[in-house]
Parts: C-alpha cells; structure tokens; sequence
C-alpha cells in the first residue's frame, strides 16, 4: 500500500477551500438568475476566477507532492511547502470570496503559491537526482 499522508492531508484542505469557492459562485448566480457567464457582474467575475484560479493551480501541486512522497522525499520538506501553498491557496481564495478584501490578501496569496510551487518542482528534481 502506497502512503500519501502530506498529498492527502494537503487535497483535503484544497477541496475545502474549493468548495468555499464553488459555493460563493453558485450563490451570486442564483441571487443574479445567471446562467451562463457573469452577467457583466464584477463580483461575480471576481468570485468565478477565484474559482478558476483554485482549479488550476491545485492541481499541479498536488501532483508534485505525490509524486515527491512515493519517490521518498524529506517529509518535513514536503509538508512544509504543502503548508505555504495552503496557506497562499486560502489568502487568495479570501480575496476572491469575499467582496472589499485589500487587494495585499491576492498578492500575498500568489507569492506564497508560487514560492511552493517552485520548492516543489526542486524538492522533485532533487529526488529524481
């Protein structure tokens, strides 16, 4: 059997967060009657590429933990960089899902992504090396 505890701690938190993000459109979309699109809405644009965002950057990281986990990555390292990544996902998602968030919560948050997203890719490069 194959163990994944930082990855699956770290999707769990992503899904959460997901979901907040999921749930914030679906609700601007209901109290508008859209559909399709945003309806010209700025906070309904905003929430809908928060959502979008979360669903494209999610992913990669995600991928690279596992794969950094069953290669035997450094455990502390790994659930280090899931932390910041985490911790940038929920920054960005707060700026995007709530309406009037200082604009410091989206920058901050994509810092924090970034900067784990790139300790990944060289936490997996030095394991490949």
């Amino acid at each position: 059997m194959i163990s994944l505890p930082v990855t699956s701690l770290t999707a769990v938190a992503c899904a959460v967060i997901l979901i907040i993000l999921t749930y914030r459109v679906i609700l601007l979309r209901r109290k508008d009657g859209v559909v399709l699109g945003d309806n010209d809405d700025r906070i309904l644009t905003k929430a809908i590429r928060g959502h979008g965002n979360a669903s494209e950057q999610m992913p990669l990281a995600l991928i690279l933990l596992g794969l950094i986990e069953v290669q035997g990555g450094n455990p502390v390292l790994t659930g280090t960089l899931a932390a910041i990544f985490v911790a940038g996902r929920a920054l960005h998602g707060v700026y995007f899902g709530r309406h009037g968030t200082p604009w410091q919560f989206r920058f901050y948050g994509m810092m924090l992504t970034m900067l784990a997203q790139a300790g990944l890719v060289l936490a997996l490069l030095f394991v490949l090396l």
